[in-house]
């Protein structure tokens, strides 16, 4: 697959030109209120703002009725995975011309260059599709849209990237390419991360932590998806919590449940991290963020654990993890976790 990219600061400037070089002429920015606010100027025909965390199937409509109305062409998802997602969910579904869509990351999650995206069907009900329509065909990587990005979103999203990274290296369907830019990433992030929170507002440190976070987005889309972020997507789908804090608290745990079955994947890592504990070293990214590490802090129900771990068990992540899992093991780690 061709992927079209602008790298570097201030590259949010060349959208025109990237859109005329897809043949789009009458864009719709799909974004957050804040993400709006940088919209003055930009080459677009309109803007929908109302974007939300995991994607509520009523956004997805929303955004479909207000591109039908504009007549759009193009689709521009600027912002984190929410943005990105809603755009694939809306070619996916509801726009019977499949307009092409253009990923604007401002968070490090890592997912642009894939089919899949995920979605909240009701409260607690988070589920997901996969089209190759709605796989991205550009992507502008601008680090100065990501300074004033918090420290706990930073680390978070920073995390689900690293996790996509860690995944690429032993995801049933990993290639070469995948492998390479896993290890890419996985070495950005370990050694960018430690330096964000003393230097929250340097592009020295948020340009090389986003050129990480599109290493992982390219290792994904030639892999796929383990338990780890099987775990992540169903607790923060359950209780409404960002799954970039959940894939900072799921990843170690997934990551010494595997650890005996990839010895591969764990030795590369370990020269990635430059650590002899790939897992210690997550435990030591994911406690950047400052926000608690603990599942109970977050909400988590005890008694629910036993619905969620069977919920778990059953998404594709799950499937495709190099160990096999049960709910039992699942519910085993969320307890540990807990």
């Amino acid at each position: 697959m061709s992927r079209l990219i602008r790298f570097g600061a201030g590259s949010l400037s060349q959208l025109g030109e990237v859109l005329a070089e897809i043949g789009v002429g009458r864009a719709l920015l799909v974004t957050t209120r804040r993400g709006a606010a940088a919209a003055d100027g930009l080459p677009v025909a309109g803007v929908f703002d109302g974007v939300r965390p995991h994607v509520p199937v009523e956004t997805v409509h929303a955004a479909a009725a207000h591109a039908a109305q504009l007549e759009a062409d193009g689709l521009v998802g600027l912002g984190g995975g929410a943005a990105i997602d809603t755009c694939k969910a809306v070619v996916a579904h509801l726009v019977a011309k499949s307009p092409p869509i253009v990923a604007v990351p401002t968070t490090y999650a890592g997912a642009e260059w894939t089919p899949f995206f995920g979605m909240l069907l009701a409260p607690g009900r988070k589920s997901g599709g996969m089209n190759e329509r709605a796989t991205p065909v550009a992507a502008i990587y601008d680090p100065e849209l990501t300074l004033g990005l918090p420290l706990a979103d930073s680390v978070g999203t920073a995390m689900n990237g690293l996790a996509h990274c860690v995944e690429a290296l032993y995801h049933p369907a990993t290639s070469k390419t995948a492998w390479d830019h896993a290890l890419l990433g996985a070495a950005a992030i370990g050694r960018h991360l430690p330096r964000l929170p003393g230097a929250p507002g340097s592009l020295e440190v948020r340009e090389p932590l986003l050129e990480g976070a599109m290493h992982a987005a390219i290792a994904l889309a030639e892999s796929g998806l383990c338990l780890a972020h099987a775990m992540a997507q169903g607790l923060g789908g359950r209780f409404d919590l960002p799954q970039g804090t959940m894939n900072a608290i799921c990843l170690p745990a997934a990551l010494r449940f595997n650890a005996d079955a990839v010895p591969d994947a764990i030795e590369a890592l370990r020269e990635a991290f430059e650590h002899d504990d790939p897992a210690v070293r997550c435990e030591e990214l994911a406690a950047l963020g400052g926000f608690p590490l603990r599942l109970r802090d977050h909400g988590v129900a005890a008694d629910a654990q036993p619905e969620v771990a069977e919920a778990i068990a059953a998404r594709p992540g799950a499937k495709a993890n190099p160990r096999p899992v049960t709910a039992a093991d699942v519910e085993t780690l969320l307890r540990a976790l807990w």
